[in-house]
């Protein structure tokens, strides 16, 4: 499934670029603060457990989901580039301290948030190692899973925004 808010990029990213109705310091907060991530970073009804949060480059990243019908998701990752309140970038290829993990969907993903008038050009590049991964990405429901997370994102940085 295409999505009209997808970018041009190269053949084997996902793209998403959206101008969120918030705050970039609220989205900031929402990405790096454990307990309000867990409340959008996957979509309802399912759940997030934070199990492992160490926000700075070579830091573990770890999130476990879980659906209402008991099907779940390991996540683990580690941090690649923080910088303050503009981009976080992350792996499935790594884990924490740079170790090496066995991804079953291996990707890099950059999330960039710019101030753009009264909201934040908030946009995410997730980057594969070939044509299939990212197609078997995209089928999966890339695009209505993370446009769902986003919007919970931006819900929840609107509230804590004002």
């Amino acid at each position: 499934m295409s999505n009209p808010s997808a970018v041009p990029a190269d053949a084997h990213d996902l793209v998403i670029s959206r101008l969120v109705r918030a705050p970039r310091a609220a989205l900031w907060r929402a990405w790096t603060e454990p307990e309000l991530l867990k409340q959008w970073w996957c979509p309802r009804p399912w759940t997030t457990e934070v199990r492992e949060f160490d926000l700075r480059p070579g830091g573990g990243f770890y999130t476990f989901m879980r659906g209402p019908d008991g099907g779940t998701s390991d996540n683990p990752g580690c941090f690649l580039e923080i910088v303050s309140q503009r981009r976080i970038a992350f792996t499935s290829v790594l884990t924490g301290g740079w170790r090496p993990a066995t991804a079953w969907m291996p990707f890099t993903a950059l999330v960039t948030m710019d101030d753009e008038g009264s909201g934040t050009r908030y946009v995410a590049t997730v980057m594969h190692p070939d044509q299939a991964t990212r197609d078997r990405h995209e089928e999966m429901g890339f695009f209505d899973g993370w446009n769902t997370c986003i919007d919970q994102l931006e819900a929840l940085a609107a509230d804590a925004g004002r």
